[in-house]
This record gives C-alpha cells, sequence and structure tokens, in this order.
C-alpha cells in the first residue's frame, strides 16, 4: 500500500516544479527555435514524481487491469456461481478436517489425518512438521485453500484479454504471499519456537539486521558482507588485459593457461542491466577460467555504468560499441580468424541482432553463435512481461526522461517482485525474525551490484522487443534497415534454465522456429542464473542436470513439450557439453606464444577486470 503522506508530499513537490517550469518556458518561449508549447513537459514531470512513490510501475497500467477483470466478472452471474460453490465446497473441506483434526489432536505426533490441500511442489513454507500441529495445520490449510480460490477467481473470467488476466491473478499471488501464515510471529509456530529457545535474541538480533540494512540502503551501500567480493580481488580473478575501451565498453583478453589453445576465439557478451562479472565470479565457479583452462581463447565485454551524460544512447549505439566493435578488434588481434560469440540474458539478443546484421551484409567473421537464456522471441516473454503494455512503458519513459536513466536498483526490485515469495517474504522472516543471515554468496554479492539503463537504450528495448517483438517478426531495423533471423546459417547452440522467470526456456526454445541453421538446444536445472553459473565438479550442485539434443535445418519442428519427452536427462554441468560442442567446431590448435599477432597495435590498457566494472 502506497503511504499516503508520502505520496500528497511528492505531488505538492511535483506541482511546485511544475509552476516554476511553466513560468521558465514562458518566459524563454520566444527564445527557442521549435517554440514548444508551454508547459509541455508537465505530464512527464509528474508521472516521474509519481513513479518514485509506486517503484516505477504505473498506477494506470494496474487499475486497467483490475477494472477490466472487475466489470466482466461483475457481468459474469455463472462464474460467479460457480465461485461460490467452490467456497462453499472448500469451507466444508476444512471444516471436516477441524473435525478431524481435533478428534485426533491427542496424537504426540500431530494430526494425522489427511490434509484438505497439498502445497504446491516449490513451496517449502509449510513443511516443518511444527504445521501439522493444531491450530496451525488449520491456519497454512486455509490459507492454501483461499490461495487456490483465488486462482480460480482471477483466471477463465470470460471476456477478460489474456493481458490482464495474467497480471491479476500475478499480483493476486503476490498479495497472498505478503499474507502468508509463515510471515508471521504469532501465525508461525517455527517462530514461535525459536523465540522460546532463544528467549526473544532472535527477535533483538533481527531488528539489528534491520536496521544495519536501513542504513546501508540509506548510504547506497552494497549489503552486508559484499565488501569481501571485490572485483579484481576475490572475484572477477581470471588474469587477463583491457585490450580495448570506447565510451560503452572494455574488451578484456584472458590470459591462456595452456601451452596450446584453439586458434579461432571466443567472445562471451554478458548482458548490460548488471555487471559482467557473473561469468567470472569465483574461481571455482567462473565459465571464463573454465574456457580457458580448455585451452579457448576468451574474449568478455564489461559494460560501462551509464550515467546522465549517456542518455541518448540507443540500441543502435549499443550494438556498434558493444558486439561489432568486439568483433572488428578480435578480428585484428587474431589475424582475422573466426570468431565463436555467445551471449547471456540480454548479451545474446544484442548479439543475435549483430549475427543477423552480419548475415544482412554477407559478413563472415562469425563461426557459430551460443545464447545463453537468451530470447529472441518476446511474445511469451513470462512474468516479466506482465507489466509491459503502452502505459508502462510511457510511465518508464517519463521516469528515465527526468533522471537520463533507469536505476539498478529499480530493475533489480523488478526480478525480485517475480518471485516475491523466496526472494523478499522467505528473506525478511530469516533475517529479521528468526535473527539469522545467511552468508552472501558471491552470486549474491553480484545481484546486488546493478547497473543504470540509459533513457533512449531502454526505452527502445522495452518497445521494440519487449512490446512490438519486432526481432522475431523481422521488423526490427539496424541503422535504418530491417534484420531477419532466418539470414543465420550459424550453427547454435542455445541454453534455457528450467525455473527461469526473466527468460522461461520455452520462449528461449523458440529459437528454433526462427533460423534455418543447426540448433543444439540444452536445458538446464536451475533457475535464471544458477542454472547457468552451473561448474562441473565439486563446484557444482550436486542435483544438478541438463538435457539436449540437436535439431538440424532440415529436420521438422519438435514442439518444446515432444522436445522435453524425448530428451534424456543428464546428471551435472551442461558446461563440458557446450565446450566440447564448441571444441569440435573451433578447428586447429595453435601454440599459445603466437597466438597474439597483433599485440603491438592493441597494447594493454591495463589489467581485468578494468575500470568499468568498478563504477558505482
Amino acid at each position: 500500500m502506497l503511504n499516503e503522506t508520502k505520496l500528497l508530499d511528492t505531488v505538492a513537490l511535483a506541482s511546485t516544479n511544475v509552476i516554476r517550469t511553466v513560468a521558465r518556458e514562458i518566459a524563454e518561449a520566444d527564445d527557442r527555435p521549435n517554440k514548444t508549447l508551454p508547459g509541455a513537459n508537465l505530464d512527464r514531470m509528474l508521472h516521474a514524481s509519481l513513479g518514485r512513490v509506486t517503484q516505477g510501475l504505473s498506477p494506470t497500467t494496474l487499475i486497467g487491469a483490475y477494472m477490466d477483470w472487475a466489470i466482466h466478472l461483475a457481468t459474469s452471474p455463472s462464474k460467479q456461481q460457480q465461485l461460490t460453490d467452490k467456497a462453499l465446497r472448500k469451507w466444508h473441506r476444512l471444516m471436516l478436517y477441524a473435525l478431524e483434526s481435533a478428534r485426533e489432536s491427542t496424537r504426540s505426533d500431530g494430526c494425522g489425518c489427511t490434509p484438505c490441500i497439498q502445497p504446491l511442489e516449490h513451496d517449502k513454507r509449510f513443511a516443518d512438521p511444527l504445521w501439522q500441529q493444531p491450530p496451525y495445520n488449520l491456519i497454512y490449510q486455509s490459507f492454501l485453500l483461499n490461495q487456490q480460490w483465488w486462482h480460480n477467481a482471477t483466471t477463465d473470467v470470460r471476456g477478460v484479454s489474456a493481458h490482464h488476466e495474467h497480471m491479476v491473478n500475478f499480483l493476486a499471488r503476490q498479495w497472498l504471499d505478503m499474507f502468508s501464515p509463515s510471515n508471521f510471529l504469532l501465525t508461525n509456530p517455527e517462530l514461535q519456537q525459536v523465540t522460546l529457545q532463544q528467549g526473544g535474541m532472535n527477535l533483538v538480533n533481527g531488528m539489528v539486521n534491520g536496521w544495519a540494512d536501513l542504513e546501508r540502503q540509506q548510504a547506497g551501500r552494497l549489503p552486508a558482507g559484499a565488501e569481501k567480493f571485490r572485483p579484481g580481488e576475490t572475484i572477477a580473478i581470471t588474469p587477463g588485459k583491457v585490450v580495448m575501451r570506447n565510451r560503452l565498453c572494455e574488451l578484456i583478453e584472458y590470459t591462456p593457461s595452456t601451452t596450446s589453445v584453439y586458434a579461432e576465439p571466443v567472445l562471451i557478451v554478458p548482458s548490460w542491466i548488471m555487471k559482467y562479472y557473473i561469468l567470472d565470479l569465483s574461481p571455482q565457479n567462473s565459465l571464463v577460467k573454465y574456457l580457458v583452462s580448455q585451452g579457448h581463447r576468451v574474449f568478455m565485454l564489461s559494460w560501462k555504468n551509464p550515467d546522465q551524460n549517456d542518455r541518448e544512447l540507443g540500441m543502435d549505439d549499443y550494438l556498434r560499441l558493444g558486439p561489432l566493435a568486439a568483433i572488428d578488434t578480435i578480428t585484428d588481434i587474431t589475424g582475422k580468424q573466426k570468431i565463436h560469440a555467445a551471449g547471456y540474458c540480454l548479451g545474446g539478443t544484442l548479439l543475435t541482432i549483430a549475427a543477423a546484421k552480419l548475415a544482412r551484409e554477407n559478413d563472415k567473421r562469425l563461426k557459430s553463435l551460443s545464447l545463453l537464456a537468451a530470447q529472441v522471441d518476446f511474445d511469451e516473454p513470462g512474468e516479466l512481461g506482465l507489466f509491459i503494455d503502452e502505459s508502462q512503458i510511457a510511465h518508464l519513459d517519463d521516469i528515465m526522461w527526468d533522471q537520463g536513466y533507469l536505476e539498478g536498483g529499480q530493475m533489480a526490485a523488478s526480478f525480485q517482485f517475480l518471485n516475491s515469495k523466496d526472494l523478499v517474504w522467505s528473506k525478511l522472516v530469516r533475517e529479521y525474525l528468526t535473527g539469522t543471515r545467511d552468508a552472501l554468496t558471491d552470486l549474491g554479492a553480484w545481484n546486488a551490484d546493478a547497473t543504470r539503463l540509459p533513457y533512449r537504450m531502454h526505452s527502445e528495448y522495452l518497445r521494440h522487443l519487449y512490446l512490438n517483438n519486432e526481432l522475431a517478426h523481422g521488423g526490427y531495423k539496424v541503422e535504418g534497415k530491417p534484420v531477419a533471423l532466418t539470414d543465420i546459417r550459424l550453427p547454435i547452440f542455445a541454453v534455457g534454465t528450467e525455473r527461469d522467470h526473466v527468460s522461461p526456456w520455452k520462449s528461449v526454445y523458440k529459437i528454433q522456429l526462427l533460423t534455418d541453421a543447426d540448433i543444439t538446444f540444452a536445458l538446464s536445472s536451475g533457475g535464471h542464473n544458477v542454472g547457468i553459473v552451473n561448474p562441473p565438479g565439486p563446484a557444482g550442485h550436486a542435483s544438478s542436470y541438463y538435457r539436449m539434443l540437436t535439431q538440424k535445418a532440415e529436420q521438422r519442428y519438435t514442439d518444446p513439450d515432444a522436445w522435453l519427452a524425448s530428451a534424456k536427462k543428464t546428471a551435472g554441468s551442461w558446461w563440458p557439453a557446450w565446450q566440447a560442442w564448441l571444441a569440435q567446431k573451433s578447428g586447429k590448435r595453435i601454440a599459445t606464444n603466437s597466438a597474439n599477432k597483433m599485440a603491438k597495435k592493441y597494447p594493454s590498457l591495463g589489467d581485468a577486470p578494468g575500470s568499468y566494472v568498478m563504477q558505482r
């Protein structure tokens, strides 16, 4: 819920700024060559001010979705009757369960009766046996029944647009997760047991954690424990040199660790939403170090953290100064060797656009394309796309127009919002009510190291890719001319992850429909980050696995469900399978000391991880 006083103060401040702007614009109107009307930007100023209160969400989008759902539900008597029947049946089941529970309450192992409803597969909030003791069994059972009823109420309402239905259903889940009995001391038996055992010190420790976090947040500092993970000291320490720098990125060439290397290099393009080093974390889980140890020559882009001076950088600039500039540099350094290009998340999307542009111009410098949790079709972008519509993009435009960029924290909050049950509420309960703080991991420290997004680039990205899906439809333009994914004939290795909330694997799989190429598709266990940062050996996750199949260009299409049924599950990390795929396509190896033919033309600009990764 919005704080009413804060909202009124914000609107009052915006109104004062509006009045001052009008006066200034009227005074300067005759001096402007385009003679824009006084107060032309007032709407944007108001929206930007409101956006700081609503955390970037458009109130119009939310109201429109709820109105669509509420009006159609109000005019659907049969749906109302169905919901009434469901509510009565659930109440009846709960009463029977309560009576059986009371009858068996004397049992030492708690209630032995069958629950009315079981939690969903990944919902571990009520797994502790203490939840089976009265009255907590009734509390959590009533919550789950209520959760199920609201799912029924927000879905299958005839006439509601699919976008609005998904939005209302998602928001209902978020509200319910907020008020889960597991989040409160009075209704959570696990918390009560911990409080009794510790004499309330868990609550004191939780208060200390809360104040410490608030102080760090107000000071703009990284979370507790992040100081142990410093790029160039404890993470991102794979040896290398910065060989190219422009106003948007640095190109790092990593030092070979083998006596011979594959002549054809690997270029990695990470996402620019976060710092690049997710693929070069600690030595034991660094994808870069793994590739280097296998004899690959590896280059990686490190993106600058933009500020107000970069507000007009657009998608074409990111393409020209990012992967295309890197390809030019690597071609020179390696003596025109062909390049195996790999992109993670948005970096993979941008790299695919680069590959399509090069294919359009018959440029054959790329040898293969690897896409790691990267979408090129945004028709089904998952829950991240729930709030991408014309109103929301206009709202974000106004926020970014005012600031010149989108704050990294605003984007990070959006990702947490998608999985608030695990990333927000469970964390708050653990740190502020049980009073324990898990040690921050290298991946957690990276996740807190967000970057800003320039106004123009982010607006173009959301509108042209997410909203209009122009890349998949052949309408996306590079330098004023459309590019077509069907022009890409390179062998492709695409990786999806099973529990990805950012790039759902079935959306990633759609690359099969959009190119005429041989495609090896791998599906990894885990989510968007953990499924990619998934090293082999002892450092990996003991329960990790992957599935993989290759589809030749001339073969008929296999839908994702059929693919899943036919792809064999293999225990372990997908990294060795990808490395073997790269090695098979990388040709001969050469002596390491003869690899750099253009070292004098590209002298080192500093050691890895470079300077851009240090920007806050």
